[in-house]
């Protein structure tokens, strides 16, 4: 299964509102906090741009693509009244957003997390014991616990409830730690039983993960958006 990925920093969100349609600009109009709008706009342009790339010579304006929440909170693409056209996952963190998009009707999850040092009770409170031991092995512990936060983070979003459940109901079963500055593979159980296949991929400071059902190939990217 063809999955994609695209992504883009805040810096790359235009200025004006034109872009957006007239149900997403009422709802930006409704948050009042700064940081939330700019996370939203940068969440919904990086999404509406993955779209529009993967829809090539067929795309509308960006306008006519909207991105809709849904009652779990996962983003739906709507064109023009219908809705099973992709199914994409959002992620942003840092000023940078990740929209991974595959074809409808799967399970995908993808999540942006920033390498960073975490306590020792971060990971005794939110990772599984095989999980904890995974990470107290690695040669780079604050990338590895970046890479299984991420992948439980995916895998969360691809169950659609996100951190609603306890984090410790999904585990980390296999992960390639070796850097090869591409995609690598890793598993995640869910509560279950079932095993999404997934990827990691790290850059900077950033790594990425997206995990999906059936079974993914290695993500492909999307061409840069030309809106």
């Amino acid at each position: 299964m063809e999955i994609y990925w695209f992504e883009q920093s805040m810096e790359d969100v235009p200025a004006h509102d034109d872009w957006l349609s007239a149900a997403e600009q009422v709802r930006l109009r409704s948050l009042q906090i700064p940081k939330r709008r700019d996370d939203w706009r940068l969440g919904r342009w990086t999404a509406k741009c993955a779209v529009a790339a993967r829809l090539g010579d067929n795309s509308p304006g960006l306008s006519e693509i909207e991105i809709r929440a849904v009652s779990s909170g996962a983003p739906e693409v709507w064109l023009r009244g219908q809705g099973d056209l992709f199914t994409i996952s959002l992620s942003h963190r840092e000023r940078k957003a990740l929209c991974a998009v595959g074809p409808p009707g799967v399970v995908l999850g993808c999540d942006l997390e920033f390498i960073e040092p975490h306590s020792p009770g971060f990971v005794s409170d939110y990772f599984t014991a095989n999980e904890q031991l995974l990470v107290g092995r690695a040669q780079e512990h604050c990338k590895a616990l970046a890479i299984v936060w991420s992948a439980k983070e995916s895998a969360l979003k691809a169950l659609r409830t996100g951190l609603r459940l306890d984090t410790r109901a999904v585990e980390v079963e296999e992960l390639d730690l070796a850097d090869s500055g591409q995609w690598s593979r890793l598993k995640v159980r869910e509560p279950q039983g079932t095993v999404y296949h997934g990827w990691w991929r790290a850059a900077g400071q950033f790594v990425r993960t997206l995990v999906a059902d059936p079974w993914p190939e290695m993500p492909r990217p999307v061409l840069r958006c030309s809106f």
